[in-house]
Parts: structure tokens; sequence; C-alpha cells
């Protein structure tokens, strides 16, 4: 009988303990849970802030490759619009070539020649004219070589055809005659 009697005596003791424990643990529980709670909340915004970063990575890459399309689209807007003013000023001279005499449309021409210039230049089209000056085939191409005494050997005698560059990167090189040795007098041999 004692036995029976321990049972429901030591029942009510664990009984009482898990009660004790369960308290802290629910405490516990609660605490865990709204931390998981808190935790949920920051993933939540993290996520939010993952979303709104790619987007707008994404609509940078579409704005920069729309800004690429019309540089390459209007690249030449500029100088085009400056090459219209030398459209204008050809066709006046032609208009003008019916009624105008020689020395007024070599006046012309030599303006218009003038106004195209400065629209190159402006651009960064600059001239190759290397009359003199020492012979380099990065920037001219030597059609042929004329003996010269004028000149010293190796440098640019005549240039039969000016080059270009467009911010010092070469369009056309200068196309140009080179001085070479004067040939010697027969006597000499």
């Amino acid at each position: 009988m004692s036995a029976t009697r321990k049972q429901p005596q030591e029942e009510a003791k664990e009984a009482k303990s898990e009660t004790a424990a369960a308290e802290p643990k629910a405490a516990e529980d609660a605490s865990g849970g709204e931390a998981i709670i808190e935790l949920q909340a920051k993933a939540d915004e993290n996520w939010d802030r993952y979303l709104r970063a790619a987007a707008e990575v994404e609509n940078i890459r579409k704005r920069a490759q729309r800004d690429v399309e019309h540089a390459h689209k209007f690249a030449l807007e500029g100088f085009s619009r400056e090459l219209l003013a030398v459209v204008d000023s050809l066709e006046m001279g032609l208009e003008a070539a019916g009624t105008a005499d020689a020395a007024a449309l070599i006046e012309g021409s030599e303006a218009t020649c003038k106004l195209l210039k400065t629209t190159l230049e402006r651009f960064g089209i600059l001239v190759v004219d290397p009359e003199g000056e020492p012979f380099d085939p990065e920037f001219h191409e030597a059609i042929s070589m004329m003996p010269s005494g004028s000149v010293e050997p190796g440098s640019v005698l005549t240039v039969v055809q000016k080059g270009y560059c467009l911010n010092g990167r070469l369009l056309r090189p200068a196309r140009v005659i080179v001085a070479a040795e004067p040939l010697a007098a027969d006597g000499d041999g």
C-alpha cells in the first residue's frame, strides 16, 4: 500500500516540477518567438532592399544602354549641323556662278574652304601638311622619291595630297614625295 501511496505523491511532485520548469520554457518560447518574428521582419526588410537595389541596377543598365545607343545614333549631329553652313555657302556659289565674275567666284570658294577648315578644326580634325619636314611613316605615305639639293634627304619635298588626323588619330596619311640624295655629276665617278 505504501507503494501505491507514494506514486501519487511522487506524481504530484513531478507535476509541480514540470509546471515550474514549463514556466521558464514558456517564457523562453515567448521570447524565442519574438526573436524569430524580429529576425523574419529583418529578413523581409533585407529582401525588399535587395529587390529595390536589383531593380535600380537594372534601370541604370537600361539607361546606360539607351544613352550609348543615342550617342552612336546622334554622334555626328553637331558636326553635321556645322557642315550645313558649308553646304549653304557652296549652294550660294553655284547660284552665283551664272552671273558672277571669276574673281568673285574664287573669293567665294576661298571663303567656303576657310569655313570648312574652321569647322573641321572645331571638331578635332587637323590637316597633316608636312612640306619640308622629315618623313614620318606614321603620318605620311611616300609615293615616290626625287633627288633634291634644296632639302635634306629624307625630308618631304612635295605634298601631293594633304593628310588628316582626328584628335591625334590618323584618318588619312599625307601622300608625299620624299627628297633623295642629289644625283652625282658624271665627272665624279
